[in-house]
């Protein structure tokens, strides 16, 4: 492991894992946020824009490695996504060559396919981005492509949908429903195959790329579970692990996409359209480089990171500082999104 590491967005889910990660494997860390960080052992914090570019490199110099977590979220308007997506990394990039950081980790996503019709999905699929969030997601990984050209050791990670303790998002309505002894709904069958993904294997995968040697770490990576099954099959188990013997229901398909459509212009919450992109059809990817080059095999299941982000969601329930409607939803990683008139329908469930 590299004796220093600087990681971007390290207030965040991934980038907060990875540095306790990282302090355990030994490593000294900077890390680099908006947010505050709090002082520890090994940890410097450094407080930034990620498009400060005088703050940037404070960060970084003298790292080993950079791991570029920070991100925007899609729930975020459209030009704070562009901008700190494409623009906050090239600002890292830039910044890492003027100093020769030896190897810079990009976290990207496979939001950078869009919605691709051929599952498993590989790593040379072309970018067909479909919202404003996977178009900075493929353009930021352009940037990326001229810096690997110019010489630098830039492994890129693609991870699927991660699930793990601190993360909320759309994982959190399920939670609630759940907890409150309510059925659940599933546009058409449910039974498209959605590939998710533990937070503990993600941050292995990081590790991974940052040990591996040069030839074989400056790649494109997919990161996902091995071992997945249906989105009923999955939001069943949630159900059942909540005690209320309550099930999953199948909506038809096409007037609740008509009316989720609707409720996306509304804009009373960013829910809708990523269930109208997420849900409706297979979305898995080929892992099988991640596994023949870097030697990475993810340890759990869809069913396990799912159930184990649940059971931390209940333990930590009753402690949480709610999150009003309308102020702070979905701003962060560890904030639940608004449901908005979705919240209504729960009466029906």
């Amino acid at each position: 492991m590299p004796a220093r590491v600087a990681v971007t967005g390290a207030a965040g889910v991934l980038g907060s894992h990875l540095v306790d990660h990282l302090l355990r494997s030994g490593s000294r860390v900077s890390a680099f946020d908006l947010r505050p960080v709090p002082a520890a052992p090994g940890l410097t914090p450094f407080t930034g824009d990620i498009r400060d570019p005088r703050a940037v490199t404070a960060a970084l110099e003298g790292a080993d490695a950079v791991v570029h977590c920070a991100s925007a979220l899609p729930s975020y308007p459209v030009a704070d996504i562009r901008s700190i997506v494409v623009e906050g990394t090239t600002t890292v990039l830039e910044a890492a060559r003027a100093i020769a950081v030896p190897r810079v980790v990009h976290i990207s996503s496979t939001a950078v396919y869009g919605l691709p019709r051929l599952v498993p999905t590989p790593e040379d699929h072309p970018h067909v981005p479909v919202d404003p969030y996977s178009s900075a997601k493929a353009e930021a990984e352009t940037v990326a492509e001229r810096f690997r050209a110019a010489g630098m050791c830039l492994p890129v990670l693609r991870p699927k949908t991660f699930l793990g303790p601190r993360r909320m998002g759309l994982f959190d309505m399920l939670f609630q429903w759940a907890e409150e002894g309510r059925h659940f709904p599933v546009l058409g069958r449910g039974d498209v195959r959605i590939q998710m993904l533990a937070l503990e294997d993600l941050v292995e995968a990081v590790a991974t790329v940052l040990r591996a040697p040069d030839e074989v770490a400056c790649d494109t990576y997919n990161i996902g579970a091995a071992e997945f099954g249906t989105l009923r099959q999955d939001f069943q188990a949630v159900l059942d692990a909540a005690g209320h013997g309550r099930r999953v229901v199948s909506v038809p398909g096409r007037p609740a996409v008509a009316v989720l459509r609707a409720l996306e212009r509304t804009r009373l919450s960013p829910v809708y359209g990523r269930l109208l992109s997420k849900l409706l059809a297979d979305s898995y990817v080929s892992v099988d480089k991640a596994r023949e080059r870097l030697g990475f095999r993810p340890r759990l299941s869809n069913q396990e990171a799912i159930l184990g982000t649940y059971e931390w969601w209940r333990a930590q329930r009753a402690t949480a500082a709610p999150v009003t409607a309308g102020k702070g939803g979905g701003q962060t990683s560890r904030d639940p999104w608004r449901q908005g008139v979705l919240g209504l329908a729960k009466v029906f469930f």
